[in-house]
């Protein structure tokens, strides 16, 4: 007979890839993770994890289980979501993933209203990586960059966003043909190598792919890096107003892209899910204008 409390530990296990991980999720000890583990294995008479010494990987009788644990635990929260009640429902945690320009400029500044108007609720904001997984409840909602195509997801989308070319005020006084002849300057771009999708490999749109680089993996880092002066960026138009410093140069040239809301199937119609879903659809609504320059 299957134990929840030991499929539960498995669960948190698989999705952190370490015992000691999972141990601190839960609250429990290193040693009570493990033994729940080699329990659960034992009275399904089957291996599911292998215990590495950098962590843990699932067999793949594992990731099979791993599936039906994960069903199981759905059901589970439905059925509690049920019959908590709407006001119990609508607290615990909801994890949103994001991009970090979106994540920091849009839902680090608009999320805590949603956590005013429901004390019960706890809101965790996570980058979003060049790997990541809804169906393993690594977030319950994501904003992408690009529409996904598979997986049993609700895709909806959020928002276009245009990028244009920025410099600093000092940059410009000591490159004054920055602003007709911008892929002459240094330029301040992403590390092509570490971008996580074709939508974020925008230079060439720009006819600056063949321009001296100074290569910043995050978004944060190359507003800071334009900012002192370290080159011209291609920036989000809803960033950069939060910066006097910055100048709009040639603005023939510009790039369009689009945001779009992901949940998983599993976990849509959950309360706390559905609710901070609507308050990220109705703040980028409200902030429509600011996303798009005209």
């Amino acid at each position: 007979m299957l134990d929840w409390d030991n499929a539960r530990v498995f669960l948190a296990v698989a999705r952190s890839g370490q015992m000691l991980g999972a141990a601190r999720k839960l609250g429990l000890d290193h040693a009570t993770v493990s033994r729940r583990i080699a329990t659960l294995e034992a009275g399904l008479g089957v291996k599911l994890i292998e215990r590495r010494t950098n962590g843990c990987v699932l067999t793949a009788t594992g990731e099979s289980f791993l599936e039906s644990a994960e069903r199981i635990e759905t059901e589970m929260l439905r059925a509690q979501a049920a019959l908590s009640g709407a006001d119990v429902a609508i607290s615990g945690n909801v994890r949103v993933g994001a991009p970090d320009g979106f994540g920091t400029f849009v839902l680090a500044r608009h999320l805590a209203k949603l956590m005013d108007e429901h004390p019960g609720l706890n809101v965790q904001l996570v980058p979003l990586p060049r790997a990541f997984s809804l169906a393993k409840r690594e977030a319950d909602i994501a904003v992408a960059i690009d529409r996904p195509v598979e997986g049993r997801l609700t895709v909806r989308k959020l928002t276009d966003y245009t990028l244009s070319l920025y410099a600093s005020r000092e940059f410009l006084k000591q490159h004054p043909d920055a602003t007709t002849a911008p892929e002459q300057c240094r330029i301040v771009s992403y590390v092509p190598d570490l971008i996580f999708s074709p939508a974020l490999d925008y230079l060439g749109e720009f006819g600056l792919a063949g321009a001296q680089k100074f290569e910043c993996a995050g978004m944060i880092g190359q507003i800071e890096a334009v900012r002192s002066g370290a080159g011209i960026g291609v920036l989000h138009d809803y960033c950069a107003p939060a910066f006097p410093d910055l100048v709009q140069i040639a603005p023939e040239r510009v790039a369009r892209r689009s945001y779009w809301l992901v949940t998983h199937d599993d976990v849509k119609d959950f309360a706390r899910v559905r609710l901070a879903h609507d308050h990220i659809v109705k703040t980028a609504a409200r902030l429509a204008k600011r996303f798009v320059r005209a």
